[in-house]
This record gives structure tokens, C-alpha cells and sequence, in this order.
């Protein structure tokens, strides 16, 4: 029996604890049978709404103000669960988002096992992009407002019901198994064991998360994204320099199908210098959200055009720098991947 429940977390600011809603659908037999969607306040003293998740989200503090506080609220929440396997699309993020809320609620962590539909979808799909909007295109669910917790939830149950037909599995051990994903477990733990490295990091950083506490925009921290961005490698001298990624300059934003480290690896494999920062010398930036060049084209709102990096490019773009923005799809073509292309 294809049962489990799928969640999806936003966030109020850059600290992964800072739950400001939550979707929950909960599927059986592969069908969806009941949904949940709940605003939430984030912890005290960690319920900054940073102007960058909110262009993101839409949500404010505002929005939240007659909302239970997340610690209050996980009770309620675990109900629904249950026993249930929970999936997530890059389930580390919102299993996460439990643990640190949990900590910095002084309330004990629930045991939940969980799965990935990111991982799931790089096992059995053949696509560009194995972000939520392409991955759940291909499992014909049609994600009309990404961000929004619950249409997300529910991109997430798509994938996990259709990745089950496609690969015949009765269950959910049984379609783990054979996409060749082990299903993961968050571990139980009581107020005043060792807190997880982001609940460290975000405590590191003082009120900086604090609504009580004035802080300049800019000065917001973005910890979900510091941590991704690895190691800079020198470049393959060697490479052919007619490939089209030899010699440039290239930067990433946004969440990839691949890891940030694999990405500057393979584009460095083709002779391109990668850095972290978008600076004089940038040449190109890779943009991952399932972006694509219509968004930019159209003047859209896709999450995407909020990164830091991507205004910093459109405003040297603007200045007199060139610098060329390129789609993930666009990126693995390069890399000599070969998708279908009804992907994009």
C-alpha cells in the first residue's frame, strides 16, 4: 500500500527553525485522502520575517500574528502524521526545519522517517531540472503557486504516487528499494541534548532572527544557502576552448538538480573558473529554482529574480558588465547531458 503522508515548510528569515506555514497531504492506497494547511508563528526570538523569504512566500508577520506558535502547534501537526513515512522534496530541509524549531522551542524532537523526492526524482526521472516544478510537471501534477506549503505538499504526493506506478512498488519500502533510496530517520531528542550545527549557527548569531530587535534588511543573514556553496576548483587548462563554458567566469544561485559542489566540478572540468560571489569578473551566472528564460524575459515574479545574486547581475548588466544568465537546463546541455527536451 502506497501510504505516507508529504509535508512542505516556508520559513520566515535565512534560519531553517523559522516555520511560518506548513502543508500536510496525507495519501493512501495512492490517493490523497486528506490535506492540512496551517499558518504558524516561528519560535520566539526567531520570527524575523526577512523581506527576501516574504517576496518569496507573500507571507508577513502580520499574516501570522493569530497563528499558534510552531512549538504549540507540532503537537497537532504530529497527529496528523502519525506513524506515516513523511516525504519532502529535499526532505533534509523541512525535517530541518522540525529539528531546529524544536530546539529553539525547548520541546523534545519527534522520531519521524522520512523520504526524498528530489532524491526519488533523480532516480527515476530523466530531466533538466529536478526541482519541484519540473519534477512534479513530470509526475502531471501542475504546480500553479509554488511556495505556497500546501501546493507544494501536495507536488511532493505526486511524485511519490507516480514514481510507485512507474516502478510497479506496492509500497513505499518496496518503491524505495527499487528506485535504490534509503528512506532516512530524524531521531528523537530531549531539551538539553546537543543541538543540531544550524540551531548552533543561528545561535551564533545573536537577535539578528529576533522580531523585538530593529535589523537592517541587508544585514538579514541567508543561512540556508551559505552552507551549499563548497569548494572554488581551479580549472582544466586542458579543455577543449571551443566549449562554451571554457574560460568563463561562472556563479550559481538557487537550488540545482545536482549539488552546488558537482556543478562547479564539472563546470571547472570544461575549463570555466567558479566562484561564490557574483564580482568584476563574472561572466556568467547559472540560475536553479527551476528558473527558466521566459521568467526573465516576462519580467516575472519567480523566486529566482529575488536572489541576491541575480539582482546583483541584472544590476552590472545594467552598468555595463555582461554578463549571461543560464537556465539549469541550459547548464547541463553544456555538460553534455541529454534530456528530453519537453522537460524545459
Amino acid at each position: 500500500m502506497i501510504d505516507f503522508t508529504a509535508i512542505d515548510f516556508e520559513t520566515a528569515n535565512g534560519f531553517r527553525g523559522s516555520a511560518c506555514s506548513i502543508g500536510m497531504v496525507r495519501v493512501r492506497h495512492g490517493k490523497v485522502v486528506a490535506r492540512n494547511y496551517q499558518l504558524l508563528r516561528p519560535p520566539e526570538g526567531y520570527d524575523r520575517f526577512d523581506p527576501r523569504n516574504t517576496r518569496i512566500h507573500q507571507l508577513t508577520t502580520q499574516d501570522v500574528a493569530h497563528a499558534p506558535r510552531f512549538g504549540d502547534a507540532m503537537e497537532g501537526l504530529m497527529e496528523f502524521i502519525g506513524t506515516d513515512t513523511v516525504f519532502a522534496h529535499n526532505a533534509g530541509f523541512d525535517l530541518g526545519v522540525i529539528e531546529s524549531g524544536m530546539e529553539v522551542s525547548l520541546r523534545p524532537v519527534p522520531a519521524i522517517t522520512y523520504g526524498c523526492t528530489l532524491m526519488l526524482s533523480r532516480k527515476v526521472y530523466q530531466l533538466a531540472s529536478h526541482a519541484l516544478p519540473s519534477a512534479s510537471a513530470e509526475a502531471g501534477f501542475d504546480l500553479t503557486v509554488h511556495h505556497h506549503a500546501l501546493d507544494d505538499a501536495e507536488a511532493c504526493a505526486a511524485i511519490v504516487i507516480d514514481c510507485a506506478r512507474r516502478l510497479q512498488a506496492d509500497s513505499v519500502a518496496d518503491l524505495m528499494e527499487r528506485a535504490g533510496v534509503g528512506l532516512r530517520q530524524l531521531t528523537a531528542k530531549q531539551p538539553g541534548e546537543p543541538l543540531s550545527r544550524a540551531t548552533r549557527h543561528a545561535q551564533r548569531m545573536g537577535s539578528v532572527f529576533d522580531s523585538r530587535v530593529i535589523t537592517a534588511a541587508d544585514e538579514m543573514p541567508d543561512l540556508l544557502h551559505w552552507p551549499d556553496e563548497g569548494d572554488n576548483p581551479e580549472p582544466n587548462t586542458a579543455a577543449d576552448p571551443h566549449h562554451p563554458l571554457f574560460d568563463q567566469h561562472v556563479v550559481f544561485t538557487g537550488n540545482l538538480g545536482i549539488s552546488r559542489q558537482e556543478a562547479k566540478n564539472r563546470a571547472a572540468t570544461y575549463g570555466a573558473h567558479t566562484a561564490s560571489r557574483v564580482n568584476g569578473s563574472t561572466t556568467m551566472l547559472v540560475v536553479g529554482d527551476g528558473f527558466r528564460s521566459h521568467d526573465l524575459q516576462a519580467r516575472s515574479r519567480h523566486p529566482a529574480r529575488t536572489h541576491k545574486k541575480m539582482r546583483e547581475v541584472l544590476h552590472r548588466n545594467e552598468t555595463g558588465q555582461s554578463i549571461t544568465i543560464v537556465t539549469e537546463p541550459e547548464f547541463l546541455q553544456m555538460l553534455d547531458y541529454v534530456w528530453p527536451a519537453h522537460t524545459s
